[in-house]
């Protein structure tokens, strides 16, 4: 399934332009919330060591998968900035998110967890999978480390922000278009 994420959401991403009619109400709206799913991509890619040290700082000390989560949010912001079948573009995000990001979290975790053992194992009992907790986890055995911009830019997460601007310039044309 990981490998059908980027292509599948590149044909959907055509299909959900295709059935958008964005208006400035939406397109204001939308995009701030899709900006929101953004800036917390970023914070956890400024946090994370992929397969070297557990991530248990910044937006993981609340949710397992601050990067899903964040484009969760993305997703809802530019539903809601297509302005028209929510019910149909809503539900295609959904099952395309459910489809696909659940079985990859799922996998990931079994992967920390032959990677990190025990310390995965107290983590996961504290932080959620997926929607994030109230109160940050603390383990007194991690110290907490700060946002590393160069992890930002060795992960290229900067990609998610060009992403960002191009959906929402594509659907502001299209709501010009359609004026």
């Amino acid at each position: 399934m990981q490998r059908w994420r980027v292509p599948l959401g590149f044909l959907c991403a055509a299909l959900f332009l295709l059935l958008a009619r964005p208006k400035p109400l939406t397109l204001i709206g939308g995009g701030a919330v899709a900006l929101c799913g953004l800036l917390l991509r970023a914070w956890a890619a400024g946090h994370i060591r992929k397969n070297d040290r557990l991530a248990t700082s910044g937006p993981y000390a609340f949710t397992r998968n601050p990067l899903y989560l964040g484009s969760f949010i993305m997703g809802l912001g530019f539903t809601f900035a297509a302005g028209r079948w929510w019910w149909l573009l809503g539900g295609m995000f959904m099952a395309l998110f459910l489809g696909i990001y659940l079985p990859v979290m799922r996998v990931e975790a079994a992967t920390l967890a032959e990677l990190f053992k025990d310390e995965f194992e107290a983590y996961a009992r504290h932080v959620p999978l997926f929607l994030p907790r109230l109160t940050p986890y603390r383990d007194g055995a991690t110290a907490a480390t700060k946002f590393d911009a160069n992890l930002y830019l060795r992960y290229r997460e900067y990609r998610a922000a060009f992403g960002w601007l191009g959906a929402w310039g594509l659907l502001a044309c299209k709501a010009w278009l359609l004026k």
